[in-house]
């Protein structure tokens, strides 16, 4: 049991390591990941010695990975799930057999390792870091793109490979025919685990999370929240099984509950910090004793893990992915170093004598240092082969626009789109929408047969595809503003007549919209009117009190737009309409007839 001093010293270095480094790592390119490896290996054992004991934190930590996990599962919706299906079962399971049968062989032939020890290593170097691999796509804003749909969907199969993996290392150990029984008494504590986990997932976590959200205290559901990922986690790490195994699958339950978003927010601060604290004890741990006496073996071999990974990878994600070459090479890079479950496979055929102290210890090494090498890799190769973004794969049905003779044509399908769409849909109106990310296409078409097709809308061949020309209306409904313009210059050159209807981000864009002969609708104005309506009435006013409040607002606020648009590109004209407007409004609410003493 540490002292609190020591506790409280330890809390200090930690955070100042923090504080100090990953800025700096940020700041010239490398990524946070790396920041937090520096850190540690700067305070750890082989620099400073400012943590002596590693192993005193890599509990702690690794409950970093454990909330990561749980927000994955979150993430992960059954008909987003099934969406992905082909990606993670077969690209995912495609990649871990290739890789473990290529790693394993050499291990075997040219390393000379026995055959049980050579398929643990095989299985476990295939595995990529998910903490990682995420973090260093998110980083990058790279998590929509082609490759990273891809990564996500490769670390979600190796997360869900891991867990049988884990089972099997003491299976391929020497132990004695007698232990079939306890192996079979193990095997059945995992299914009893899960089964648990399945249950109260479906069945009492919702009642649980309703009565603490009547309660009103935040705290509780905080304490609620870090209770089902920790608990569910122990209950798997008591069953034998991997922690993260039991947070994912405790995400995936609650994926589809009115309680997702709540959760994810009250794990996000706690997963961030631990998620850092686990990278910092991972370059702690790193022995840099064996590093300075045998560089060439561990380079080597680090060399070796990326050299092996990086081809199939890349061959997995053309030939099974579909991914352009720059893509491929970069989701190869990605997820070429090796992950934190091999940490935990290895530890365990460690302990079960399939691997030696010295081989442990290098593996250890290994993976460390291809973790850290990874951003570097990225760097580089990112400025030298100045990658270009690769249009994905597209299933040739989402391309074949057949459909009658639309009415409307809708651009985007994001949040705005999806709604109008299903707005027509009902209506029974024909129309035709259009988007250039095949998941949100993808998603929309499993949940009902709807006319939407990719297609980018700024190309002509494709408005003459989708029959533009035949339709009333054209709505452009994306979320990136300048697209949205240059949208709709293009079909009022192309379409004088059409009536178009445009999602604006602000004021100005309103401004540039109404240039072109467009209706512009503010994407959060009417949201902004109902909340502020809202307000008035639980501060006392009546429904017709507030409403005529919101009315007068919303028409003093349309003349002032039409006062701005003949100035528009005059800022100071702007401010001074903007100030008198508010002088304006203010003495009109002064002077409203209707009666103040009902407001509380």
């Amino acid at each position: 049991m540490p002292h609190e001093g020591n506790l409280l010293e330890a809390a200090v270095v930690f955070l100042l390591a923090i504080v100090l480094f990953v800025p700096l790592a940020k700041r010239l390119q490398l990524g946070a990941v790396l920041g937090y490896l520096l850190a540690g290996v700067l305070i750890g054992p082989w620099v400073s010695g400012l943590i002596a004991e590693p192993q005193s934190v890599s509990r702690i930590s690794e409950l970093g990975v454990v909330l990561l996990l749980f927000i994955i599962g979150l993430e992960l919706s059954p008909p987003r799930l099934w969406v992905m299906r082909r990606s993670v079962f077969g690209v995912g399971l495609a990649q871990v057999l290739l890789t473990a049968t290529v790693i394993g062989a050499v291990a075997w032939q040219g390393f000379a390792q026995p055959l049980n020890s050579a398929i643990v290593l095989g299985f476990g170097l295939a595995l990529s870091s998910t903490a990682f691999g995420l973090q260093s796509l998110a980083e990058r804003k790279e998590l929509t793109s082609p490759h990273g749909r891809l990564a996500f969907a490769i670390l979600l199969f190796q997360d869900i490979a891991a867990i049988p993996l884990i089972a099997m290392v003491p299976l391929l150990s020497d132990s004695s025919p007698s232990s079939a029984g306890h192996e079979l008494g193990a095997v059945l504590r995992v299914f009893a685990s899960i089964a648990v986990v399945f249950v109260g997932g479906r069945y009492l976590l919702r009642p649980v999370f309703r009565a603490v959200t009547k309660s009103g205290l935040q705290e509780v559901s905080t304490a609620t929240a870090l209770l089902v990922v920790i608990g569910t986690a122990w209950l798997m790490e008591r069953a034998g099984i991997s922690m993260a195994l039991g947070a994912f699958l405790a995400g995936l339950l609650l994926a589809d509950s009115e309680y997702r978003h709540e959760l994810k927010s009250q794990i996000e601060p706690f997963k961030g910090l631990l998620l850092g604290l686990f990278f910092i004890s991972v370059g702690m741990s790193a022995d840099l004793g064996l590093l300075m006496h045998e560089p060439g073996i561990v380079i080597g071999l680090t060399a070796l893990l990326i050299l092996l990974k990086l081809p199939i990878l890349y061959l997995v994600a053309r030939l099974g992915g579909g991914l352009g070459r720059h893509s491929a090479l970069r989701l190869g890079i990605v997820l070429a170093a090796g992950g934190e479950f091999a940490f935990v496979v290895f530890k365990i055929a460690h302990e079960q004598g399939l691997f030696e102290s010295r081989l442990h210890a290098l593996l250890v090494l290994a993976i460390t240092l291809s973790m850290a090498l990874t951003p570097v890799l990225v760097l580089l190769l990112s400025r030298l082969l100045k990658f270009k973004p690769v249009a994905p794969v597209i299933p040739p049905e989402y391309l074949e626009i057949d459909n009658d003779a639309p009415r409307v044509v809708i651009a985007g399908m994001g949040r705005m789109g999806q709604i109008i769409a299903r707005v027509l849909h009902a209506q029974r109106v024909p129309f035709v929408a259009l988007d250039t990310a095949v998941e949100p296409i993808a998603l929309s078409r499993s949940l009902g047969h709807m006319s939407i097709f990719y297609g980018d809308a700024l190309r002509p061949e494709i408005l003459r595809a989708a029959q533009a020309d035949k339709a009333e209306f054209f709505i452009i409904a994306t979320n990136d503003p300048e697209t949205n313009l240059k949208t709709a210059e293009l079909v009022r050159r192309l379409y004088p007549q059409m009536k178009i209807i445009a999602r604006a981000r602000n004021r100005q864009h309103v401004h540039r919209l109404l240039d072109l002969d467009a209706t512009p609708v503010r994407e959060t104005f009417h949201s902004s009117l109902e909340m502020s309506r809202s307000v008035l009435l639980g501060l006392g006013l009546s429904e017709e009190q507030a409403t005529a409040r919101i009315q007068r607002f919303q028409r003093h606020d349309e003349e002032e737009l039409q006062a701005q648009h003949l100035v528009y590109d005059d800022a100071a004209a702007v401010i001074q309409t903007a100030r008198e407007a508010r002088a304006e409004l203010a003495t009109l609410f002064e002077a409203d007839p209707i009666e103040e003493r009902g407001v509380k």
